[in-house]
């Protein structure tokens, strides 16, 4: 269910689908680095401004999905134009710097963003930039990112697909939403 607060800046109403907490997890693969199945949270939040701002941390997990030990974290801001333009200032634990440009689909809920430029710190490693992919299918969140450097040509390297949290205060708003006439049963709802 995607809940728009009233307080949502109106240029941010398209992405609204991205708002909250999620958890979930994906596969990690790129040449030069550890194969391995990850765990992840990120948040959108927003504070009424024309911005979202986003949170994202990932760990490796071992085989019985335990956490082995942080991955990647990233943070940034996600903004939008009329034209359904998404722009994106991304910081990540790497030493990296990323700004991103690409477009929400029309009529359905897919963000296709591609790296404009890419600063890197003296300790990163070599990253010439990359492609992301955000699609909000059937209440989850969905995700797939490929990057290149300059021995490895674009390519996928990293995907999840996140569930939306669910807190005890959610719960509270939706069971006072719910209405007065509700059947005991449950059956007769349904009919």
């Amino acid at each position: 269910m995607i809940e728009i607060p009233s307080d949502l800046h109106k240029d941010l109403l398209p992405l609204a689908f991205l708002l909250g907490d999620w958890a979930g997890a994906g596969v990690h693969d790129f040449p030069g680095s550890e194969k391995c199945n990850f765990g992840q949270e990120v948040t959108f939040s927003h504070d009424g401004r024309d911005f979202l701002e986003y949170h994202s941390h990932t760990w490796v997990l071992d085989a019985d999905g335990n956490k082995v030990r942080p991955l990647e974290s990233e943070s940034g801001f996600w903004r939008i134009d009329p034209r359904r333009k998404v722009e994106v200032v991304m910081t990540r634990d790497d030493g990296v710097v990323e700004i991103w440009y690409g477009d929400l689909a029309d009529k359905k809920p897919q963000i296709d963003l591609v790296t404009d430029a890419v600063a890197r710190t003296a300790a990163s490693g070599p990253y010439t930039g990359g492609k992301r992919l955000y699609g909000y299918v059937k209440s989850d969140l969905m995700w797939v990112g490929e990057k290149q450097t300059p021995e490895v040509e674009l390519r996928p390297y990293m995907s999840a697909h996140l569930k939306k949290v669910v807190t005890p205060e959610d719960v509270e708003r939706w069971a006072k939403a719910l209405p007065d006439d509700m059947p005991d049963d449950g059956i007769a709802f349904f009919k």
